[in-house]
C-alpha cells in the first residue's frame, strides 16, 4: 500500500488538469471529468497504475442521490475517494436521462478531484494585486431584453442564477422570472 500511496502523491503534485470548456453566459473557464481524465493518462503507464470511476444510486428519497467512486490501483492495492451528488428532477428544459447525466459528471468530477487534490475554487493569490488600497469596485449593468432572454436559457439549462446576479441588476419582476425556473 506504500508504494501505491507514494505514487498518489507524486501524480497528485504533477498532474495540471487545465480548465477546457467556457461558459460565455458567465464568462469563465471550467474543468470537466473528461479534462481530468486526459491529464492522469499520461501518468498511468508511467506508474504502472489505472484509474477507474464506478457510480451507484445510493438514495431515491426525496432526492435521488448518486455516488462516484474514483480508483486508482496497482492491481494489487487500491485507494479511493468518492462524490455525493444529487439528482434535480425539476430542471426545467431538461428530459429525465439529461438530469441523471449533469448528475454523473458533476459528481465523477469531483470524486476525480477529491483523488487528485484538485480544488475547483480559484486561487487567492491569483486575485490579489497586493496592493495597500482596495481596488475599484465593479459596477453592474441594468440587464437588457437580449441579455434577459440570454439569462432564461442560461438558467432554464441549470445555470447557476448568482452569476447573473453578480453582473447585472434587474427588477423585481424579472427576478421573479428567472426565479421561477429554479424550481
Amino acid at each position: 500500500m506504500a508504494e501505491l500511496t507514494k505514487t498518489l502523491a507524486v501524480i497528485q503534485t504533477d498532474l495540471k488538469a487545465k480548465k477546457s470548456s467556457y461558459n460565455s453566459f458567465g464568462k469563465y473557464y471550467f474543468r470537466k471529468a473528461e479534462d481530468i481524465l486526459e491529464a492522469a493518462k499520461p501518468f498511468l503507464t508511467k506508474h504502472n497504475v489505472y484509474v477507474k470511476v464506478d457510480e451507484e444510486i445510493i438514495s431515491v428519497d426525496p432526492v435521488p442521490m448518486m455516488q462516484s467512486t474514483a480508483t486508482i490501483s496497482n492491481g494489487k492495492d487500491s485507494i479511493t475517494a468518492t462524490a455525493i451528488v444529487g439528482v434535480d428532477l425539476n430542471q426545467k428544459g431538461m428530459q429525465t436521462s439529461q438530469q441523471f447525466g449533469a448528475a454523473s459528471t458533476y459528481g465523477k468530477k469531483y470524486a476525480l478531484g477529491n483523488l487528485f487534490l484538485i480544488d475547483d475554487t480559484e486561487d487567492a493569490d491569483a486575485t490579489n494585486n497586493h496592493s495597500k488600497t482596495a481596488a475599484p469596485v465593479a459596477t453592474k449593468k441594468k440587464i437588457t431584453d437580449a441579455q434577459m432572454k440570454k439569462a432564461i436559457e442560461f438558467v432554464s439549462s441549470g445555470g447557476d442564477i448568482k452569476a447573473i446576479l453578480a453582473k447585472y441588476t434587474m427588477s423585481p419582476t424579472q427576478l421573479t422570472e428567472l426565479k421561477k425556473l429554479v424550481k
